[in-house]
């Protein structure tokens, strides 16, 4: 991750820089796991380190590729079909690979997302009109709460309590 943040400068470099340190700081929240802590239920959802991966990989899926590029299922690099399974992670899927995932959907949704200036719109069956500028800080807020927690889950993997 970049160590010095863009604090003050153009807008979308702004906005695209703190996005990109919440994906990071996302993928950190699991980096290192075992396969068998990545997936370890703490809480009574269905998160885990690596459900939160791929339920961002979706969450990139939905509002990129799918809304704002107008692909179809099939187009897409994966499931991505709204609020339909997006925490689940199959015994075959590794936490390398679904770090892979979320990476390679980001780096298509920032190619998407570059198409597009920030007061561009379009029309969502659920939130209504909506900008390129507010589905980028709709994606801020998303990986800074998962992030957030990811961090929990973390500090209750590394150190369990007694």
């Amino acid at each position: 991750m970049n160590i010095n943040p863009i604090a003050n400068g153009p807008e979308r470099a702004i906005i695209e820089d703190m996005l990109d340190r919440n994906r990071e700081a996302l993928i950190e929240t699991a980096r290192g796991l075992s396969e068998v802590d990545a997936r370890r239920r703490l809480v009574a959802s269905l998160t885990t380190p690596i459900s939160l991966l791929k339920h961002a990989a979706a969450a990139e899926r939905i509002w990129f590729q799918r809304f704002w590029a107008g692909l179809d299922e099939s187009d897409c690099d994966g499931y991505s079909r709204r609020d339909v399974g997006t925490f689940a992670v199959t015994d075959d899927e590794s936490l390398a690979d679904v770090i892979a995932e979320f990476e390679r959907a980001s780096r298509r949704s920032r190619a998407i997302a570059a198409r597009f200036d920030l007061d561009d719109t379009k029309e969502n069956p659920r939130e209504g009109i909506v900008s390129m500028r507010w589905t980028l800080l709709l994606m801020i807020q998303e990986f800074a709460r998962h992030a957030g927690h990811g961090d929990i889950l973390r500090e209750q993997i590394d150190k369990p309590l007694a």
